[in-house]
């Protein structure tokens, strides 16, 4: 019967080998503990004692080394080289994205996600590019030429609910005419897109726990399990870990989902890739309208780079859309929707003591940039017409801008082109 020597456990090196080597030795030994002598079985203890001690100083020395790796200083990159570096692993990426560190740590775990079939649950304010994210998973996955279905959990009736996600037999139910495939079964060997998934029933999450555990469906009106072989990514706008706590949504689902956690950070905080989706939005729309890219003057693009974009990154697709479609070769601030364009200065004449009334105190830097903008041109236009004798048609041939354009602007500001003409051309 062999006894490890007990002055060997000091003077060993701390490693994950020789700690094995010592609980297999142990292990052995305690195979003739019937035949074991009283002494023995306390020098086993004092063993066993020690071997727990050495376990939790390793546990200790590889915290200390965790936690002085973290407070080393990182290696200073170049701008955009973190970002260059997922591209150069040929990281697939539907879009344009930036350098904002929160989102290249969203893009980098999901990098390494990708290849597994661990679920994913992606959660983030609405319009930050979640299905993208789920798409980018799908795209870099094993899984990239088999079928990806999205499912948007919020959108189905909760009495279809079983139906939509797992399929039917002919008569299961009123309009039930023949079999149907559910999304599940039409994922099969590739990837389930849940968005929405907080807005799912709870009876619904029961039903979806079980797909996880089991990997098995049920189609409605059936007696016979069908085994899916499907990734799942999950998408939610809201604070799944609190829901659970307020029993709105089932902890086990959570815990299941959020294998692979990812937060995406809304468009406000990654300003460097605001002007990235200007140019990638702007091509996008161009092609679809079958016309050359829009041009913004500096004053809109201004405004775009200091705008908050409470709805993300489809807010801001939607607005260059927009301005594409309604704008010529050049887009300006009337291009834009009536509820987001900065408030025009008060004209002459008016209330409030026209260019000297008190404004209220601009609430961010870019409104403050955008209210000294307009004041700027403003001044420029009334400037214009006073040298023109308040000719419009003049003003736009100096200017090199189109009239209508231009009476849009004297009419955003509220200038009259004839309050500036010589007090005989004026009936006076």
């Amino acid at each position: 019967m062999k006894l490890f020597n007990q002055t060997s456990l000091g003077a060993s090196t701390i490693s994950y080998a020789g700690l094995i080597e010592k609980i297999e030795i142990l292990r052995s030994t305690l195979r003739w503990s019937s035949r074991l002598e009283r002494a023995e079985i306390e020098k086993l203890l004092r063993q066993a004692n020690a071997l727990r001690d050495e376990v939790l100083h390793l546990s200790h020395k590889e915290r200390f080394i965790k936690a002085a790796a973290a407070d080393a200083p990182a290696l200073e990159q170049a701008p955009g080289a973190r970002r260059q570096a997922l591209l150069d692993r040929s990281f697939v990426f539907e879009g344009a994205f930036g350098d904002n560190p929160r989102l290249l740590e969203a893009l980098e775990i999901a990098e390494k996600a990708a290849p597994t079939d661990l679920p994913v649950l992606i959660d983030g304010e609405s319009g930050t590019g979640k299905e993208l994210m789920a798409k980018v998973i799908h795209a870099n996955g094993a899984r990239s030429e088999r079928p990806y279905v999205s499912v948007n959990c919020g959108a189905i009736p909760d009495n279809l609910l079983e139906s939509e996600l797992f399929g039917h037999r002919k008569g299961a139910f009123t309009g039930a005419v023949g079999d149907r495939k559910g999304k599940f079964e039409s994922a099969h060997t590739g990837t389930i897109f849940l968005d929405e998934i907080g807005e799912l029933p709870l009876s619904g999450q029961v039903k979806l726990l079980r797909v996880l555990e089991s990997h098995e469906i049920q189609r409605v009106g059936a007696d016979e399990t069908i085994a899916v072989d499907t990734r799942i990514v999950a998408a939610t706008n809201r604070n799944l870990r609190r829901l659970s706590e307020d029993g709105r949504f089932r902890e086990d689902l959570f815990y299941r989902l959020s294998v692979i956690h990812l937060t995406l950070p809304p468009l406000r905080e990654r300003k460097d890739e605001i002007p990235l989706l200007f140019a990638y939005f702007g091509d996008e729309a161009a092609e679809m309208l079958k016309r050359r890219p829009v041009r913004m003057t500096p004053r809109l693009r201004d405004f775009l780079l200091g705008y908050r974009y409470p709805g993300n990154i489809r807010e801001l697709r939607n607005l260059i859309y927009r301005i594409s479609c309604l704008a010529g070769e050049t887009a300006d601030l009337e291009h834009l929707p009536e509820d987001i364009r900065p408030v025009a200065a008060a004209s002459p004449g008016q209330g409030g003591g026209g260019q000297d009334a008190a404004r209220a105190s601009p609430a961010t830097l870019g409104d403050a940039k955008r209210a000294a903008s307009d004041e700027a041109e403003r001044e420029f236009l009334e400037r214009g017409l006073q040298e023109t004798g308040g000719t419009v048609a003049e003003l736009a041939r100096r200017i090199d801008m189109n009239r209508s354009h231009l009476q849009v602007l004297l009419k955003k500001h509220g200038i009259r082109a004839k309050a500036f003409r010589p007090a005989r051309d004026r009936g006076l």
